[in-house]
């Protein structure tokens, strides 16, 4: 088991020995803080897998204790002897299980500040946008509006002018029946007169 814990933290040393800028020159790379998150998450769940593999052999072992101690004379002794050995597997298992979730947590908790961090500052570029949308908006629709009211400015004149020319062409009806009418009326007369002086002359 020493070995073993021994092998983990030195992998563990290794990983967080390995530069940053290697990670940095990668095209697309990730924020140092990106990977440092990223390396620290990893550990945890190093921890957390160690963890369960301690606890998995931990039970294997004192499985193996307790079929070992039925074969010795004093059974109850290497019971208790391989129960402590247990607890104390067990309680290095917890011990890393609780280490990489609080070093899951903590990345977490540092995800979100700087999510948090982020919207804030991105709040006035936002609310900045928004409002150049609604201007442009009420500009779009004051101009729908204007040209929907000089549309119906233009079809209001056009239907006066069609008023006036309707008005003027029933004047010269008017004008022209009115010429037409008394011309005959003319006529009549005189064609009456000519008939009063043939009648006069006779």
């Amino acid at each position: 088991m020493e070995n073993r814990s021994l092998s983990v933290v030195a992998g563990l040393i290794a990983l967080l020995a390995m530069p940053l800028a290697t990670l940095a020159a990668e095209p697309g790379a990730e924020t140092e803080q990106q990977a440092s998150w990223r390396e620290r998450l990893d550990k945890a769940a190093a921890l957390q897998s160690e963890s369960k593999a301690l606890k998995e052999e931990g039970l294997k072992r004192s499985e193996q204790k307790y079929l070992e101690c039925d074969k010795k004379f004093l059974v109850n002794s290497c019971r208790i002897d391989a129960d402590r050995e247990y607890m104390k597997t067990t309680h290095e298992a917890r011990r890393l299980e609780a280490e990489g979730r609080a070093l899951e947590r903590e990345v977490k908790k540092e995800q979100m500040a700087d999510r948090e961090q982020r919207r804030a500052e991105a709040a006035p570029r936002r609310e900045a946008e928004m409002q150049g949308r609604e201007a442009d908006t009420a500009a779009s629709r004051q101009a729908a509006e204007q040209k929907a009211e000089a549309a119906r400015a233009d079809k209001a004149k056009k239907a006066a002018e069609g008023e006036k020319r309707k008005a003027e062409q029933a004047e010269k009806h008017r004008q022209k029946l009115e010429a037409h009418n008394a011309k005959v009326a003319a006529k009549k007369l005189e064609a009456e007169r000519r008939a009063t002086e043939d009648g006069v002359k006779k």
